[in-house]
């Protein structure tokens, strides 16, 4: 199957992102856009998490839709020829800062759950961690391959993508703060990412 996809979204709970970030909002940005498959983004915490739940309806494939009364709000405004069934998948970012190797690592990474009950599972863990609550892209001293771990263990339907992999700062590969290799952050648990 062919289609255009962004899956790294903010919501409106994010450090430095719009307010407008709603997914009615993301819905009708996505159809100008040509996108037809969109993360909502920030799954992790815990009003975002609610809002989701709120305003979606699974669609028997892992993916998402707008409710029938959100649905009509996404699409407001959206000319006839860029009108299209938008789907989202679940997703989040999250931010492990920790000491590995003898040095400071720094690594977005991004998680894409196919259900609720596979997101909600990633969250009670991380929730032992962390605040979730406290930003929609949480910032956890957390290995990364630990955070592999825990997100396969929700689920083995779970992804995770590590984000913007090659910017220095950030990433798993970044030169600031990354690794060398993919297997030496995530070592035997690499062929999962």
């Amino acid at each position: 199957m062919y289609f255009l996809a962004d899956l790294h979204i903010h919501s409106p709970y994010s450090r430095a992102t719009s307010k407008d970030m709603e997914l009615e909002t993301l819905s009708r940005w996505a159809q100008l856009k040509g996108l037809t498959v969109i993360g909502t983004g920030d799954f992790t915490h815990p009003r975002w998490f609610s809002n989701l739940q709120k305003k979606l309806e699974e669609t028997g494939d892992g993916l998402y839709m707008l409710k029938g009364e959100y649905r009509a709000l996404g699409s407001d405004g959206v000319p006839q020829s860029c009108y299209r069934e938008v789907r989202f998948i679940l997703s989040s970012e999250v931010s492990c800062i920790y000491r590995k190797g003898g040095r400071t690592r720094k690594a977005h990474h991004i998680i894409l759950s196919p259900t609720f009950e596979a997101a909600a599972r990633v969250n009670e863990t991380l929730s032992k961690i962390g605040n979730l609550g406290a930003d929609g892209r949480p910032i956890l001293g957390l290995d990364s391959k630990v955070l592999l771990r825990i997100v396969l263990d929700a689920s083995i339907d779970n992804l995770l993508i590590p984000a913007h992999a090659w910017t220095p700062h950030f990433s798993v590969l970044g030169s600031n703060s990354g690794f060398n290799s993919l297997e030496e952050c995530f070592e035997e648990l690499t062929p999962h990412i």
